[in-house]
């Protein structure tokens, strides 16, 4: 055999042994998917913030891809107040990340909290407007003259966090301002104002970035008085669907609250935690 074809030929096995050594997703039986180094198998179900949506996608591809003995169900994204008063009445989940600590406060006070809720990044409001900006919205103040004169301007329930931080901005610039609906999260003021249904709404600077080009937003001073944390916990065992590891709700918390985790959050536009 020449130096050359010997070669040829250690390349070829080298390939097949790296082939073989793969993960596949099933054994021959057709069961379930095979374990990570980890050990960590099962499913993983979890209850997400609205806004939180881009960067959630992104950070549970990662943790499948990472532990293929884990099965991801498809996040359940809504309002934090929404997800949480479900989880209180009895509906299961493994992790429940909040937009802010007073929607997370009934679900501990519940005593569904494996250990306590961590802060893993914040988020702050901006003024949501089309493209161009066709009613020249500058300030909160232009916003409450805005609906004054028949603009459809649309906020979230004053329930829900985005509410909640709507309600302490225009507070604290002495606006007082009726919205033609109050939505129960911020996806769906995100949506009337990029469809063309509402001239202008509030949202996170996050979903303005969901945005892209057919929305755009605009900066206001009092953002900085709400700011808000967002917790996020592994739920214990009277709130995990039955056998759901511990271990896996675990592992997801701390993805969120490494480095990478942080990267995905930031460039989707949240701020450190």
């Amino acid at each position: 055999m020449t130096r050359t074809t010997a070669a040829a030929a250690l390349v070829a096995l080298l390939t097949l042994a790296g082939c073989s050594s793969a993960p596949v997703p099933e054994d021959a039986a057709g069961g379930a998917p095979s374990a990570s180094a980890d050990g960590l198998t099962g499913e993983l179900t979890i209850f997400a913030a609205a806004s939180l949506q881009p960067a959630f996608d992104e950070l549970t591809a990662a943790f499948a891809a990472e532990h293929p003995g884990v099965t991801v169900d498809p996040v359940t994204y809504d309002g934090s107040s929404t997800l949480a008063t479900q989880l209180v009445q009895g509906a299961r989940a493994d992790v429940f990340a909040s937009a802010d600590e007073t929607t997370m406060a009934p679900v501990v006070d519940a005593g569904l909290v494996d250990g306590a809720p961590t802060t893993f990044t914040t988020n702050s409001l901006q003024i949501l407007v089309p493209p161009g900006n066709p009613q020249q919205v500058a300030s909160l103040a232009d916003l409450a003259t805005l609906a004054a004169r028949g603009g459809t301007v649309v906020l979230c329930a004053p329930e829900v966090p985005c509410g909640s931080a709507a309600r302490k901005v225009l507070d604290a610039a002495g606006v007082e301002l009726a919205p033609a609906s109050e939505e129960q999260n911020v996806s769906a003021v995100l949506t009337k104002v990029t469809a063309g249904e509402a001239d202008a709404g509030l949202v996170y600077r996050t979903d303005v970035l969901r945005a892209g080009h057919l929305a755009r937003g605009v900066d206001f001073p009092e953002a900085d008085e709400a700011i808000n944390p967002y917790p996020i916990a592994a739920l214990g065992d009277d709130a995990r669907p039955d056998g759901h590891d511990a271990a896996t709700a675990r592992a997801f918390v701390e993805l969120v609250l490494s480095g990478e985790g942080q990267k995905v959050l930031a460039e989707a536009g949240f701020g450190a935690r």
